[in-house]
């Protein structure tokens, strides 16, 4: 739970449109959230723009690589100037341009070499462009400690989003009908015999909602017959998440343009493992996607990234229903799927 700070005058200035739009004491809970963000890619550029525009309290940056010509696609709070530079470094002060009033630190260590007790210090930790083993380590430390985890990469055309908030609370508006009282017309018909209407009006009802680890739903059984219904309708992201993180996982890198051919047949071969240890039929994941998962594209991270962004706002202020559990993206089909996965 993160506790609310007090609003000085000056922040209810800045803040006053997103104020009207989703109250003060959610804008109080943002202003007190303190925000870890892994990896300062292009989707990592687009979560920090997001969320510190909204009026966190303050965002660590934390990334051990350094910024490459690939930056270039989509990576826009670094200049051609800042190849060679360590990625958090080199963001730090166009972040911190985006908005005065919120705090922005950089940490160049890897997050793989972290100790669990780091994690402890922040309300919010959004993890990209890791490994699943990073991922479902973080996690873990994230929910034990009720830390609220988000994740997210971006592979060419496709992206994905997860979150797990735990056992989150929320407010959220619902309409609900209304029947409007009649009165004595001015021609003096009774109220008896005049039909009544109907009249909606919206009230804020506070609800729960449970989340599941990365682990739950990452090795997801889809043997069991109730699960393999939902196959034909599930987003073929996901199976190609899992190709992309073996394929990191084998090759200690993500698949590079400047070997585009070779990486095109590990991703096909990979495929095969992947669909055979989920035993899932390959019919599922045709190689559509093996030429299309290169680089880091802008309107790619533009999208998982907003999606992403609006989360962490909704998460933290306790403002609407969350998204529960994935958000998926293909641009080769131009589809952007929620679907709640694990529980």
């Amino acid at each position: 739970m993160v506790e609310q700070q007090n609003i000085t005058e000056d922040e209810a200035a800045l803040y006053d449109r997103q104020i009207r739009l989703w109250g003060l004491d959610a804008q109080k809970r943002l202003r007190a959230s303190k925000v870890l963000l892994v990896g300062l890619r292009g989707l990592g550029a687009e979560i920090a723009k997001n969320i510190v525009l909204a009026g966190i309290n303050s965002l660590t940056m934390l990334d051990h690589t350094k910024v490459t010509e690939e930056d270039r696609c989509s990576q826009f709070l670094v200049s051609r100037d800042d190849i060679g530079k360590n990625r958090a470094v080199a963001s730090q002060e166009a972040t911190q341009k985006l908005n005065p009033m919120v705090k922005i630190s950089v940490d160049t260590d890897d997050v793989a070499a972290k100790p669990d007790e780091f994690f402890h210090g922040f309300n919010v930790i959004c993890v990209t462009c890791a490994t699943h083993t990073v991922l479902e380590r973080i996690n873990k430390i994230c929910h034990d400690k009720s830390i609220q985890f988000f994740a997210g990469d971006v592979f060419g055309y496709f992206g994905y989003m997860f979150s797990d908030l735990g056992k989150h609370e929320y407010a959220e508006e619902v309409p609900k009908p209304k029947v409007k009282e009649a009165e004595d017309n001015e021609n003096g018909e009774p109220k008896a015999k005049q039909a009544k209407t109907e009249v909606i009006e919206t009230v804020v009802v506070k609800k729960i909602t449970e989340f599941v680890c990365f682990n739950d739903a990452f090795h997801f059984d889809w043997t069991v017959e109730a699960n393999k219904r939902r196959l034909k309708r599930l987003p073929k992201t996901y199976f190609i998440m899992h190709v992309l993180f073996k394929f990191m996982e084998k090759h200690k890198r993500r698949p590079n343009p400047a070997l585009k051919s070779e990486d095109q047949k590990e991703l096909e071969n990979l495929k095969v493992e992947v669909m055979d240890s989920l035993k899932v039929d390959q019919e599922f994941l045709s190689d559509y996607f093996v030429s299309h998962c290169f680089a880091e594209l802008g309107p790619v991270s533009a999208i998982v990234g907003g999606v992403l962004g609006q989360e962490i706002i909704k998460a933290v202020s306790q403002k609407d229903k969350p998204h529960n559990n994935f958000f998926f993206f293909d641009g080769v089909n131009g589809s952007g799927l929620v679907d709640q996965i694990g529980a």
